[in-house]
């Protein structure tokens, strides 16, 4: 036994990692920090430990390991009520012990020493449990025991210190120690104990070095309120939420890709008393970030030292002092989730049903949705709609999406493969069907269905629960193909866990999910904010169609959504930046290709203010959206804002991997004005690696294709609109539906066309529209032609890849 081995107290100075058994994971981990990265600027609170031998010597001498022997013998495991017993037996004899002598002088000793060290000299501390086996990657007994903060004085030192001891013995801890088979008599608690930061008066949180829904690990997660941390835990507040990009960071980027304004509404803060009490924080104070931008970065450059010198992802507190304005680390111990998790399969879902179908529509997504059936016949209705259930309405529009979210399965009357509907499902990852024509009148409310969409183009809706099986496919084995494989990615959320498939990069990022669901509003009702009374009336003046819209509503959605930014243009600039660096950050330093907006007017209609400066147009699908907007006076600050969206992303964030794309330019004078406003606006095409790809959906794309690519720096065709431009027809009307097919001979030369210029001028040439999703004849007709990539929507990447792997060229 080392020296070290038989002190009651050491000083974080003197403890590293290595001294787990002898001050428990929390110690070891602050002792390792305090000595190891205060050199690399880590502010650390000072303390010591109050070691596992003290703990046993205080076990020892007040006799109770021997009464502890007595009490487990009567415990019962399985029972609830032994348990409680067990617990409230075990804590009380703790509580009723007294601290030997000498470790009782010592503890005050180095207390009063702490106090000295403390350029407050008041001597709060945090008295702090930590176990020999918390905080470990397979063994982690994190929160299992107590903590005491605003300690201040001998008496209430030593009181906490025993009441960290009893917690060794608190009802979960026990629990916990059966589950894993930890020896009750042979487990140990250490205390620390160290100087408290004054987080009551500013604020504190929590940091994780990876992403926690998904385990994407090369972004930060900050969670930040005012006040002491505590309240986090309770769960009864929303904190603020930062993201910040590991690799553009460490190039000197401020690279904070997501601000999310918190739900703060009260906070806690030190109790005259000891201990803290609770305080509502003003209405002025709840609309403001609970840290500055400079903070977050701080934070985030420390957590990354702190994970690279564990080597394993980490779980971090952290608190801000409010009376030097410093930060500290207070606690660090290793992620547990996804630490030691990979993505190792994909799923691809088979239906066991011989029965008919009950109706048919056009299938969206390659997996199977069961649930009962809830019909939703207007948007007043949908607070009605469980978690679960399965969706069945007329259509949808981006109104519907939170509702959309939580459904196991949609099915709707209209609707093409293009429809909003069939878009977002196949973004959220959830079956629809679309198009079935009668599935409102078909289907009734409670109705127990299957919604099976894994049969190719055709999607079928059987009653009751037909049982299906899920193949997996191992991901190391994926074969690579000559041809670059990308994934179309609208919704940012979904991102992190798209990265983990094998791809290339983005073919397509739509900002049009951006819009609808995080920005909400018209952007040129955000331009326009403070003369939007003077707008409408002269509007309504006019005698123009808008006249009935109701501007106060208006204002009072707009300054409800924008809280906290003065500016209404820098709400939509910072959110659009945002939306767009979660999905590049993803895929970073793989090229994502960012289409600029090509909502229709009907589309921006549906904005909040968008009424006020859209028209009505008889066919908006071939009416004012795309390139012609961008340089219209009427548009063209809105336009203005999207570039500085991406300038922000690319030159803020550092996302150099960002390629925007221009959809619906009809014509090269079109395509120069593009050009000349986004250069005008700092976004230049060959300046800093910066490329413009154009969309090729307009048959005039094609017959100019050579001009086109004189002035772009590739084509990405989209085969949605090439098809439907280059037969006639009209995408979103049912009855003709069935005649917008991509394998149409026109359509396939138009392509093939383009693909061999492309070669010719080596230039990119990719695909992002639906053809290569659905039919994999049509992928094998690309890979034949030579095209560089294929895009392809999340639920089709592993089964494209798999496929086109037997294809003999």
């Amino acid at each position: 036994m080392t020296d070290k081995a038989l002190k009651y107290i050491l000083w974080f100075k003197d403890i590293s990692a290595k001294d787990l058994a002898l001050v428990g994971g929390k110690n070891a981990s602050l002792g390792e920090m305090f000595s190891k990265l205060t050199k690399k600027g880590v502010n650390i609170p000072d303390g010591f430990a109050i070691t596992t031998a003290a703990y046993r010597k205080f076990e020892k001498e007040n006799g109770l390991d021997e009464q502890l022997k007595t009490i487990l013998k009567k415990f019962a495991p399985t029972s609830i009520k032994s348990l409680q017993e067990t617990g409230r037996a075990a804590r009380n004899l703790f509580m009723k012990a007294k601290f030997p002598k000498d470790l009782e002088e010592e503890i005050i000793e180095d207390y009063e020493d702490l106090k000295r060290k403390d350029v407050s000299k008041i001597g709060d501390v945090a008295i702090r449990s930590s176990g020999v086996a918390e905080d470990q990657p397979k063994t982690s007994f994190a929160g299992q025991f107590e903590t005491f903060l605003n300690v201040s004085g001998k008496e209430d030192l030593l009181e906490a210190i025993k009441k960290c001891f009893a917690s060794s013995f608190s009802d979960r801890a026990i629990a916990y120690r059966e589950e894993k088979k930890v020896p009750h008599l042979k487990f140990a608690l250490s205390v620390g104990v160290q100087n408290m930061v004054r987080s009551d008066l500013a604020s504190s949180g929590v940091i994780f070095t990876l992403d926690t829904e998904t385990g994407f690990q090369n972004v930060v997660l900050i969670n930040s309120i005012f006040g002491v941390g505590e309240l986090i835990v309770k769960g009864e507040i929303t904190p603020d939420e930062f993201y910040v990009f590991k690799p553009t960071l460490k190039q000197g980027y401020k690279s904070i890709i997501v601000k999310n304004l918190g739900r703060k509404t009260k906070k806690y803060i030190y109790n005259h008393k000891g201990g803290l009490k609770e305080k509502s924080i003003p209405r002025h104070r709840q609309i403001k970030f609970s840290i500055s931008d400079k903070e977050v970065l701080t934070l985030a450059k420390w957590a990354i030292i702190i994970e690279e010198h564990y080597q394993t992802p980490q779980d971090i507190e952290w608190a801000k002092d409010g009376k030097t304005g410093k930060l500290f680390i207070v606690q660090s111990r290793p992620e547990t989730i996804f630490a030691k998790k990979e993505i190792a399969f994909f799923e691809e879902y088979k239906i066991k049903n011989s029965h008919e179908p009950i109706i048919t529509g056009i299938a969206v997504g390659n997996k199977i949705g069961q649930g009962k059936v809830h019909i939703i016949s207007d948007i007043s209705r949908i607070s009605e709609f469980k978690k679960g259930e399965v969706l069945v309405t007329r259509m949808t529009n981006p109104d519907w999406v939170p509702l959309m979210r939580i459904a196991a399965a949609i099915i709707t009357d209209e609707g093409g493969k293009t429809a909003h509907a069939a878009i977002v499902s196949r973004e959220l990852g959830i079956p629809a069907i679309v198009g079935t024509g009668r599935g409102t009148r078909a289907l009734k409310d409670g109705e127990l269905v299957t919604v099976d969409c894994t049969s190719g183009s055709e999607g079928r809706i059987f009653f009751g629960k037909v049982p299906f099986e899920i193949k997996r496919y191992d991901l190391k084995k994926i074969p690579d193909l000559k041809t670059k494989i990308m994934v179309n990615v609208g919704a940012p959320e979904i991102a992190f866990k798209t990265s983990f498939l094998p791809t290339d990069g983005v073919g397509l990022a739509r900002i049009e999910f951006i819009l609808a669901e995080k920005i909400r509003i018209h952007p040129l009702a955000l331009i326009h904010y403070d003369k939007l009374k003077t707008f409408a009336k002269a509007t309504a003046r006019a005698g123009k169609q808008n006249s009935k819209v109701n501007t106060k509503k208006i204002i009072e959605d707009i300054d409800r959504i924008t809280v906290g930014y003065k500016d209404k243009k820098q709400y939509f600039v910072a959110q659009l930046a945002e939306g767009i660096s979660q999905i590049a950050s993803a895929f970073y330093p793989k090229p994502v290709i960012v289409r600029f907006s090509d909502f229709k007017t009907n589309e921006y209609a549906a904005l909040i203010g968008g009424k006020i400066f859209e028209p009505k147009e008889s066919n908006p699908m071939l009416g004012w959206r795309g390139a012609s907007r961008y340089y219209d006076d009427r548009f063209r600050p809105a336009f203005e804002m999207e570039i500085s969206a991406i300038k922000k992303a690319r030159e803020v964030f550092g996302l150099s991997n960002i390629w925007p794309m221009v959809p619906f330019c009809r014509t090269l004078e079109e395509g120069r004005e593009v050009l000349e406003l986004m250069k005008k606006n700092g976004l230049e095409r060959g300046k800093r690696g910066l490329k413009v790809i154009v969309m090729c959906e307009i048959p005039s794309n094609v017959v100019l294709a050579e001009e086109f690519l004189e002035i772009f720096d590739g084509m990405s065709i989209g085969s949605n609109d090439l098809t439907q431009l280059t037969l006639g027809l009209d995408r979103d009307n049912a009855i003709i539906a069935k005649i917008g097919d991509e394998r149409n001979e026109a359509v396939k030369e138009m392509v093939r066309k383009v693909i061999r210029l492309c070669k010719k001028k080596k230039k990119y040439c990719g695909i992002c529209g639906q053809a290569p999703s659905d039919f994999l004849e049509f992928v094998e007709f690309l890979v034949k032609e030579g095209i560089e990539s294929i895009s392809l929507n999340p639920d089709t990447v592993i089964k494209t890849i798999l496929n086109l792997a037997k294809i003999k060229l």
